[in-house]
């Protein structure tokens, strides 16, 4: 099965990679944007499902998949990291084949993949959240001025090394930041407290 997935955010397109690239039968190009998605599209193509990150450039909301559903067959499937159930709706509405949330697991997302490869849709609406999720400011407040730092360093794909180097202080100093800073976001971990921090446009 090929796999088109398309992200703007280095370390969260990586991570997907990773996931998939874990299953032989699994091939997976990958994207930086929709324009770059779309020259994918036409160099490496067909694909047998196609993920878009939802606040990507050229995505202009929906825009991007209405886009991609006119040059291609393929499932198309919307990905995101705090969007909203009302824009989960209108997504499968215009066609998606499916409603991604970033934060779900390995096992979980190699099971969409292969599920909208099959022709189904996958929404797992009982994951997406019902309200918008914290703006910037909201998500600033929970933080204090260091761990906002940090988590910036985070958003920049660093390792706690480079981000104590940077700031100053001791690498133990820096894991504890990232430990509360995932706890007052209700983040799994330093790549979902990141992605929480890039989707709501803090850096």
């Amino acid at each position: 099965m090929k796999v088109l997935l398309a992200d703007d955010h280095a370390l969260i397109r990586d991570t997907l990679l990773a996931y998939l690239e874990k299953e032989e039968d699994l091939e997976v190009v990958t994207a930086e944007d929709l324009p770059a998605a779309v020259v994918q599209l036409a160099r490496s193509g067909p694909f047998d499902v196609i993920l878009l990150d939802y606040a990507m450039p050229g995505m202009n909301g929906l825009e991007g998949l209405t886009r991609m559903r006119a040059l291609t067959d393929a499932p198309v499937a919307i990905m995101s990291g705090s969007a909203t159930r009302r824009i989960a709706d209108e997504a499968l509405a215009q066609g998606a084949a499916g409603f991604v949330p970033k934060t779900i697991g390995a096992k979980a997302l190699i099971h969409a993949v292969r599920y909208m490869g099959a022709g189904e849709v996958f929404a797992p609406v009982q994951m997406l959240d019902t309200q918008v999720p914290g703006a910037p400011d909201a998500l600033a407040e929970k933080l204090t001025e260091r761990e906002r730092e940090v988590l910036e360093g985070l958003c920049r794909g660093l390792a706690n090394k480079e981000i104590a180097r940077d700031l100053g202080l001791q690498e133990v100093t820096v894991k504890l930041h990232v430990k509360n800073l995932c706890r007052k976001l209700d983040a799994k971990n330093r790549t979902q407290a990141a992605l929480l921090a890039r989707d709501a446009g803090m850096f």
